[in-house]
C-alpha cells in the first residue's frame, strides 16, 4: 500500500487567460488562475458563498493547448497534484505558495462567443476530451451550478 497520495481535482472557472512561456530547453509552461465557488447555508438558514482561487500550473503539450483555446472565464476540470513553491523575497523574508501542477485539463462547457477563436461545438469537446455542455436553449437553474 502506498504511504502517501498527493491528488487533487479542482472544477472552476479561469480567472484570466493562461500566461504560457518556455523554459531555456525549450519546454512550454502555461499558469493561470481557478476561482472555486462554494455555496452554503447558515446554521440561521441565511445562503452564503465563498470563493477559494487556486493557481494551476500545466506543463508541456497541455500547456500550449490551455494557452490557445483557454481563457478568462473558461469553466475547466483540473487534475493534478499540489506543490509547494518556496522562496526568499529581495528583503531577505521567505515566502511560500501552495499550487496545483495539473496532469490533466478537461475543458467544460461552450466554446461558442470566445474571445481567443477556438473550434466551435463538438469539435472544441473532441480536442479537449471534455463532456459535451448542455444546449444554449436548455436552461440551468442557478443551484444547480457549481461555481
Amino acid at each position: 500500500m502506498a504511504s502517501s497520495l498527493n491528488k487533487v481535482f479542482l472544477m472552476g472557472r479561469l480567472t484570466r487567460d493562461p500566461e504560457l512561456r518556455y523554459t531555456p530547453s525549450g519546454t512550454a509552461v502555461a499558469d493561470f488562475g481557478l476561482a472555486i465557488n462554494r455555496a452554503y447555508k447558515t446554521a440561521e438558514g441565511e445562503k452564503k458563498e465563498s470563493v477559494t482561487f487556486v493557481d494551476i500550473t500545466v506543463w508541456a503539450k497541455r500547456a500550449e493547448i490551455c494557452a490557445e483555446y483557454l481563457s478568462k472565464g473558461r469553466p475547466v476540470l483540473v487534475e493534478g497534484r499540489l506543490e509547494l513553491d518556496s522562496w526568499e523575497t529581495q528583503d531577505g523574508q521567505k515566502r511560500s505558495k501552495l499550487k496545483v501542477v495539473a496532469d490533466d485539463v478537461q475543458f467544460l462547457g461552450s466554446a461558442q462567443g470566445s474571445a481567443k477563436g477556438e473550434p466551435k461545438g463538438n469539435e472544441a469537446a473532441a480536442s479537449a476530451g471534455a463532456a459535451e455542455a448542455p444546449s444554449e436553449k436548455t436552461p440551468i437553474p442557478a443551484d444547480d451550478i457549481p461555481f
